[in-house]
């Protein structure tokens, strides 16, 4: 079945909201790995046993990844949609 112009550009849109929030998402994710590192850094100095809270750290990194994966999956369906849309 194919697309109205109209679906695929209200497609387009979604998508394109959804590239904006895993930006955003990403860049969040990326404060949090940088705080929780200074955490590490400061349990570190002051004696404590930091395995938990490096784990944590490598636990954020894992999923930043697989949120990085999933921004490429959507940045390449808004490149479709856009040629579709083109396309007209």
């Amino acid at each position: 079945m194919t697309m109205s112009l109209t679906e695929r550009t209200a497609q387009l849109d979604a998508e394109q909201h959804l590239l904006v929030k895993a930006d955003k998402d990403i860049e969040d994710g990326w404060q949090r790995i940088r705080d929780q590192e200074d955490r590490v850094r400061e349990l570190m100095a002051d004696g404590h046993d930091t395995h938990q809270a490096q784990r944590l750290v490598d636990l954020l990194r894992q999923t930043l990844i697989e949120w990085e994966r999933h921004r490429t999956l959507i940045e390449q369906r808004v490149r479709y949609l856009q040629q579709e849309v083109e396309a007209g």
